[in-house]
């Protein structure tokens, strides 16, 4: 039994990409699902997979914010913004998984899942 998913998953994607893996496969939950889309929606990955740009990692960093041990909620003001809004923060809100901008955009606040740069 898997005690943080979220951690699993994504250590999964830093060790793919530093492996120069096309593709990572993992075992799939909504939770997962949907951070892999914002992701998606947010040019990290392609298809749920990485995507190289130049033989360069698009990801150059992807950390667990918030764990199991020590949740961090935020506010809608309080959301960090990433490396000044070229990275992002996943964030979990009551609409959904979404980014820090469509986060902000809507006037949500929520537990920041992870950042991405």
């Amino acid at each position: 039994m898997m005690t943080d998913p979220i951690a699993d998953f994504l250590t999964r994607i830093r060790n793919g990409q530093s492996a120069s893996k096309v593709a990572v496969s993992m075992p799939s939950s909504r939770l997962k699902c949907a951070i892999a889309e914002v992701l998606q929606d947010e040019g990290y990955i392609q298809g749920f997979s990485t995507a190289d740009v130049d033989g360069k990692p698009v990801i150059e960093s992807i950390q667990r914010y918030s764990r199991p041990g020590l949740r961090q909620y935020k506010g809608k003001n309080g959301i960090p913004s990433i490396q000044n809004g070229l990275g992002v923060a996943i964030v979990s809100t009551s609409r959904g998984v979404m980014s820090d901008r469509k986060a902000r955009a809507t006037g949500q606040g929520g537990e920041v899942l992870c950042i991405v740069s």
